[in-house]
Parts: C-alpha cells; structure tokens; sequence
C-alpha cells in the first residue's frame, strides 16, 4: 500500500495521539525503553502554540488502515531561516518498507517550497556504539540519505539527590574564583532586570558553544522569544530553574537553565554558557552548582538531570563529570543542503 501522509490537526486530540505514539514507538525501539521522550500532553502543548518563533507541522503516516509513523516539520521564522528541522519516526514494524524514504522526500519538498537551503534533524543511539552509531538505525538512514553528522553530541545522566558534601566541596574549592561575581538564582521566569543580558547570553549558545559543521547563523538577543518559550513552559507543566552570574557592572557573564518535567520527574538541561570575557572564573561551575542546590531544595521529587554536550566540549563535559553526570546515551545532529 502507498504511504499516505496528513498534516494533523494539534487540537484533534485522536490525531495527536496517533503522531505521539508512532513516534514514542520509534524512538523507544532505537533508544530502549526508558529513552527520555517529551511526554504526549507537553508534546501536544508545543503543536498548539501559537509560536512566533517557529512555524511547526506535524504529519501523520499511513498506509491502508495502519498507521505506520509520524512526521514533522519546523521552520525557524527569526534567524536561521535558511534552515529547515526535519523529523520522520517509522514504527519499528513498518520497516524496511520505504515509508521513512517518502516521508524525508516529502518533507525536504516542504522545506525547499518554504525557501529553505538546509536541512537539519538528529538521530540517538546507545552509547556503546560510539561517537559515529554505526549500525544505529537512524544513523543509517540519514547517511543512505545525503545526510552528514554535522556535530556529535553526548548524553549525560546525574542522578538525583546529590550528596550535599560533595555539593559543599565543590563550593569551597570555587569561592575565591568567583569573588566579584553574584549569583542570583529563581524559580520560574526571568526576572525582568536581567531577562535582556540572559536574552543576550542564550541567543549565543548555538555559536559560541561547539557547533561542529552545523550551518547556523548568530541568533539575535529577543526577550520576547524569552518569554514565548516560558509561557510554553507554564502550558505544560514543566518548571524552570534559571542562575546567573552578574559581573561588577551588572552584566550578565554566565547562566544556567534547568527545567523539571511534571510528567516524568526528570529535570533537563537546557543553555549553558560563560560570556568570553569571564571564562576562566570557573563560572560555569558556579552557576551549574547554585542551579542544582535550588533544583534540589525546590524539587526533592526530581529523579535526575539530562545534559547534552558536544563530544568536543572537553571543559563543559568536565564540569559536568565533577558533579556527577555519567554518559548514559549519544546523539547525532545531521545536516543535508537542499540547494
């Protein structure tokens, strides 16, 4: 039977189902069963906005009476609209069937319609198998396909409580590096004096943090694509936990995210970074650290904590060791030119 693709509805909540749990299906069958997945209700949530941001369609597979997998879509409308975001989950039983070739030949059609010269998407796989997957499901398709690994990213796992006197070793040993820098931690969104230099530093994480051969452009500093993302936030239950480190002027010289899932217990980390000027003071320890300690008195129930790192960020991935994060999983982000 021909494959049958239909853009879905974000308030038909049979259709989003049907998406959510083709890709769950895919996803747990490359990655194991206890993979960290966005949850179907905060899966949904992100169709439903209306987002300034980007432009997401999600697509439905089917083939007869089967729903065979799931599709979507992101065009990023404020910078790097040259890019197109690309995601195609077939159920591990409709393999092997060409399905997955039609939807990504679909969906490159869509991008290059929407005037996009780049496409981009990321495959997971065990860590066992190394920084190049080989034998990964995903991995292989996006190489029989055109697709380069642009930038090897690592998964890591801290698991949760973190012994205090471990926490307090790391403080003391940091103090005098720090000295003449506050700060500032908060639950939930960023305050209103500091939003614009958080703004200024999470608008330069993709560049300024490894990016490999990703073709990606400097993002502009946007409080109000700050406070879309927040708002995504509160609509699907997750919490954030933000920190960061003002300089003696009061310039924001480094921040920490960490947001909490209600769904799953699970707390993961978003942008990280140490403004150029300040990197040296171990900041990016300090704001982590403060960030954890709040994470653990306000959210005891919090299981663990998920980072990505790229493989080549030697500093960040110590940071991350010395608290405690283990490798637990790698991903691959992908890139293919469209024109």
């Amino acid at each position: 039977m021909p494959l049958e693709m239909t853009r879905i509805d974000p308030f038909d909540d049979t259709a989003v189902d049907a998406w959510w749990d083709a890709y769950a299906a895919a996803e747990r069958a490359d990655r194991g069963p206890d993979a960290a997945l966005w949850t179907r209700e905060e899966s949904r949530n992100q169709l439903q906005q209306d987002s300034k941001v980007v432009e997401r369609r999600a697509f439905l597979l089917s083939s007869g009476s089967h729903v065979v997998g799931s599709a979507s879509l992101a065009l990023p409308l404020k910078d790097n609209t040259h890019v197109a975001h690309l995601a195609v989950c077939i159920r591990p039983e409709h393999r092997r069937r060409g399905f997955g070739s039609a939807a990504l030949a679909f969906l490159e059609g869509e991008a290059r319609n929407s005037g996009r010269a780049t496409a981009q998407s990321t495959a997971s796989w065990p860590h066992e198998l190394g920084p190049e997957g080989a034998g990964a499901p995903g991995r292989e398709f996006a190489r029989r396909h055109g697709y380069a690994l642009a930038l090897g990213d690592l998964q890591s796992r801290l698991p949760l409580p973190v012994d205090p006197v471990l926490l307090d070793g790391i403080q003391a040993d940091l103090a005098d590096a720090i000295v003449g820098y506050e700060i500032r931690s908060w639950v939930g969104p960023v305050p209103d004096d500091v939003v614009e230099g958080w703004a200024i530093l999470d608008s330069s994480v993709n560049t300024e943090a490894p990016s490999g051969d990703l073709d990606i452009e400097p993002v502009t500093p946007d409080v109000s694509s700050i406070r879309e993302s927040e708002e995504l936030i509160e609509r699907q239950h997750r919490t954030s936990f933000g920190t960061i480190a003002l300089a003696s002027d009061g310039s924001a010289a480094a921040y920490t995210q960490l947001v909490v899932s209600s769904a799953d217990g699970n707390a993961y980390q978003w942008g990280t970074l140490v403004r150029g000027a300040d990197r040296g003071h171990r900041l990016g320890t300090a704001v982590k650290l403060a960030n954890l300690r709040m994470l653990q008195h306000e959210a005891p129930q919090a299981r663990a904590v998920y980072t990505y790192n790229a493989e080549s960020n030697a500093h960040m991935l110590a940071v991350n060791t010395l608290l405690g994060f283990r490798p637990s999983e790698r991903m691959g982000e992908f890139q293919k030119r469209l024109s």
